[in-house]
């Protein structure tokens, strides 16, 4: 194959790889400044990273953070070693895996695992809610293993999150909860803004497994 005579477009602007990100933050900020938006300085590079992710500047607007969430959370990655369970295989793969290994930070997802899929058929529970037992069982115990969600498509995550955190019996550290959708999604993610969790939550029906991994990784390129 000869890729020696490619035709061009003019009106596609060349950029180097390395330069895109850049230009695309540029652009953000500019249309934050033209639609006369201010940003939280602690909160900016998480909010940039979800609209640069998604080219949506709600996100502007309905991302909610929990008192101290982004140095609480830049302390659990950089310095607790913890494990950051995830809703999707997606959200997974999003994650930078190099900053994780820098930081031994293990990233895991049990929405695949038979034992998840046997327990789903057996008890009624999705997948979703039977991966949140997963790791409270796997983790739970290990007080020096800090647990993470990032919940980017299932409300019953997050409702099985609140569910154990309420009944005594497992306590994550920090939960993204960002999940997309119509049902139960908007009550699922108000469910952890009235817990008393740390959190990132994105009020209402938006998010995304995508938006999942754009909050985890700001967290990781600031440590």
């Amino acid at each position: 194959m000869c890729l020696d005579n490619l035709p061009s477009f003019p009106q596609i602007e060349s950029l180097a790889p390395s330069e895109i990100e850049k230009k695309s933050m540029e652009l953000i900020r500019s249309e934050l400044s033209f639609r006369k938006i201010v940003l939280d300085a602690e909160n900016e590079p998480t909010i940039m990273r979800c609209i640069h992710a998604s080219a949506d500047f709600d996100y502007a607007a309905n991302l909610v953070f929990s008192h101290g969430a982004v140095q609480k959370i830049k302390r659990i990655l950089g310095e607790e070693k913890p494990v950051i369970v995830t809703d999707t295989n997606m959200a997974l793969s999003g994650i930078s895996a190099s900053v994780c290994r820098m930081h031994g930070i293990e990233k895991v997802c049990f929405m695949a695992d038979d034992d998840v899929r046997s327990e789903s058929e057996k008890s009624g529970l999705t997948r979703a809610a039977c991966s949140v037992d997963k790791a409270a069982r796997i983790f739970g115990s290990d007080a020096r293993r800090p647990v993470v969600f990032a919940v980017g498509n299932a409300p019953t995550a997050l409702v099985r999150i609140r569910e154990l955190y309420d009944a005594g019996i497992f306590r994550p550290e920090f939960v993204i909860g960002v999940p997309v959708g119509f049902v139960n999604v908007v009550q699922a993610k108000e469910l952890i803004l009235q817990s008393g969790m740390d959190y990132v939550v994105a009020r209402g029906r938006k998010g995304g497994s995508t938006i999942a991994a754009a909050i985890i990784n700001s967290f990781l390129y600031q440590l």
